[in-house]
């Protein structure tokens, strides 16, 4: 794996899929490459139901267990539209958005497996900064994205900086961790 680009580009991206991850923490975009990084939660899988394959406009809002607000597309003031079912979002928004009627409220609890995924301890790197070009510029916090065996941009975090050796986690921020969502349809097409 190599260093390719810095932190900006990489709040920009999300887990690397092109979806927003990013910004909002639900979404994992366009996956024809592999999600890169969400932890797994993601994979597309068509869902059935009277909304799959439909473009849904919701509103919602994420928070942990301990009921920290990670995410609102009310805050951001305008609601998030997505394919519904063909892997845009994560499993358990998709699962519970399929069979939602326009103006129903609902609250969901995920876990992990229905989010992220579960953190994968094969996701976090230990090279010498001398075989990867830039690493010395780096500090710990800072993202950036590597590539992978098949050329693949994999967003990741500096984990650690010890003497020659620098560390990355590829692992999604959300990676392991509950979610709960307030979701609300608004309209399908």
């Amino acid at each position: 794996m190599r260093v390719v680009n810095d932190m900006e580009e990489q709040m920009n991206g999300g887990c690397g899929c092109g979806g927003g991850c990013g910004d909002g923490g639900s979404c994992c975009g366009d996956d024809s490459q592999g999600c890169g990084g969400c932890g797994g939660g993601c994979q597309p899988v068509m869902l059935e139901g009277k909304n799959a394959g439909k473009t849904c406009k919701v509103h919602y809002k994420g928070t942990f267990d301990n009921g920290e607000q990670f995410d609102s597309s009310y805050d951001r003031g305008e609601p998030l539209e997505f394919v519904c079912g063909v892997g845009m979002m994560i499993q358990g928004f998709d699962k519970a958005v399929v069979d939602m009627a326009v103006g129903e409220k609902k609250d969901i609890h995920l876990m992990p497996e229905e989010a992220y995924g579960l953190a994968d301890p094969e996701a976090i790197v230990t090279f010498e900064q001398e075989d990867m070009p830039g690493s010395k510029d780096l500090e710990v916090g800072d993202f950036v994205y590597l590539l992978n065996t098949l050329g693949q941009q994999v967003p990741a975090k500096v984990v650690a900086k010890e003497g020659t050796r620098i560390t990355f986690d590829a692992n999604h921020e959300m990676a392991g961790k509950a979610l709960n969502f307030s979701i609300e349809l608004l309209e399908v097409q």
